[in-house]
């Protein structure tokens, strides 16, 4: 049987297990495992896939997954990301559209204390989507600012879908860190430009932010500040040992959980219940992304062992046009996997067939990295399965419709779009930061 039919059955196979309701961690280990029998036999098949599953858990950087989870998930718990709503939102005063913009502004720093984005959406759809609502602000710009700004944490450091790229990709996480930094800001900015210039074209879209505090005088606001300085502390020294060398990701990450706890401490919300909720939370959040992880490793493992990544390496470097093109079909090839694929999976079927193609393309795999990031920042966004729409919907307020999310999140859709042909077409908008701490 050649590999075009193999890689027929197998895709056959995912799409019809998918159908009938298995989860795809399980999906991808029992197609994988089946191949493996059907193709090595029962000796060797049950040896490759155990193997292959136990080679990406005896990765170190894996470990930092599970810290940087504990860290979002202390952080939600302890209040503070409503301390520093409260705080950016005095903080931008009297101007239209002022809490549409403070709703980014913290997004980025929640990104950046978390690294995953379902739990960044919920809070922002917990906070700052009833203070949108209440304050009179349209509707579907409020909606598309919460899914769009908050989906940002796929992108900004610690973004766990860098790390994951990174240990397929075999790249340097803390350059992805780096290279990442810059366009996340971009996507931050542009969603900011768009709703400043929708609420200068139309002024109803957003009132006023009328409240005593916001009509103080700049320095007398700064001591609502407060709320937001134990988050930038936290970020600072995160980011800031990687950055420097002082630490590895991992390190970074486990710092950054003991800090959570800190944070918690200091704010007199730290005791046994928080806690216990907090682990909890992460052991279910990392036993899903773990199984995921597993299967997708285990299924891409065989599929090359049989010629399969040969095989679909060849049909992309034989593409008679310019290499930039090429990247363009794996992008679009990424999206539709998108419609029906987690991105964990995406991640660790493609990207081993992905990065060598890209290597000898003559690119640079972590240029690639940020690009494949956001795209995934899209297909969370993208009907009809985007789980940022639905993550949104679990908590928000009543009458607020899915199909109404899918709606509101199309021009941020545009516009996370823009921004990755950005980087596209300008990689030095991404090499710059990584060449600068070279």
């Amino acid at each position: 049987m050649g590999i075009e039919s193999i890689t027929f059955l197998i895709v056959a196979a995912l799409l019809a297990l998918m159908a009938l309701g298995v989860p795809l961690g399980i999906t991808t280990l029992t197609v994988s495992l089946g191949t493996a029998l059907l193709y090595f036999g029962e000796r060797a098949g049950f040896f490759i896939v155990s193997a292959n599953v136990s080679e990406v858990l005896h990765k170190y950087e894996l470990i930092a997954v599970p810290f940087f989870v504990f860290m979002a998930n202390v952080l939600e718990r302890s209040g503070i990301a409503k301390s520093l709503f409260d705080s950016m939102a005095i903080m931008g005063g009297r101007f239209r559209g002022s809490v549409a913009v403070q709703t980014c502004v913290v997004a980025v720093v929640l990104a950046a204390m978390s690294g995953i984005m379902g739990g960044e959406i919920v809070m922002l759809g917990l906070i700052a989507l009833p203070q949108m609502l209440r304050l009179g602000y349209d509707r579907k710009l409020s909606i598309g600012i919460i899914c769009g700004a908050g989906a940002l944490a796929t992108l900004i450091p610690p973004s766990v879908v860098l790390i994951m790229y990174g240990l397929a990709a075999q790249v340097s996480i803390t350059e992805l860190f780096a290279a990442s930094a810059v366009p996340g800001l971009i996507l931050a900015s542009l969603f900011i430009c768009y709703i400043l210039v929708r609420v200068r074209l139309n002024p109803e879209m957003a009132p006023i932010f009328d409240i005593p505090e916001t009509g103080l005088p700049f320095f007398q606001r700064l001591k609502f500040l407060k709320g937001a300085v134990l988050p930038a502390a936290l970020i600072a020294t995160v980011l800031g040992v990687i950055y420097s060398g002082v630490a590895t990701v991992t390190e970074a990450a486990a710092i950054g959980a003991v800090g959570a706890l800190a944070v918690a401490a200091v704010r007199k919300e730290l005791n046994w219940a928080m806690a216990r909720d907090a682990m909890r939370q992460t052991v279910l959040t990392v036993g899903s992304i773990v199984w995921l992880v597993l299967g997708a490793v285990s299924l891409i493992g065989i599929y090359n062992r049989i010629g399969g990544g040969d095989f679909l390496q060849g049909i992309l470097t034989s593409l008679d046009v310019d290499p930039i093109w090429v990247i363009v079909v794996m992008m679009l090839i990424v999206m539709l996997l998108g419609t029906f694929l987690e991105w964990i999976a995406i991640i660790f079927i493609t990207v081993p067939i992905f990065a060598p193609v890209v290597s000898d393309l003559g690119f640079d795999p972590v240029w690639f990295g940020v690009l494949f990031a956001m795209n995934i920042q899209i297909y969370y966004l993208s009907p009809p399965f985007g789980p940022a729409c639905f993550f949104l919907k679990s908590v928000a307020p009543k009458g607020i419709e899915l199909q109404e999310i899918f709606v509101a999140v199309l021009p941020f859709i545009a516009l996370q779009t823009t921004g990755l042909f950005l980087v596209l077409f300008f990689p030095e908008l991404a090499l710059w930061l990584p060449s600068l701490l070279d």
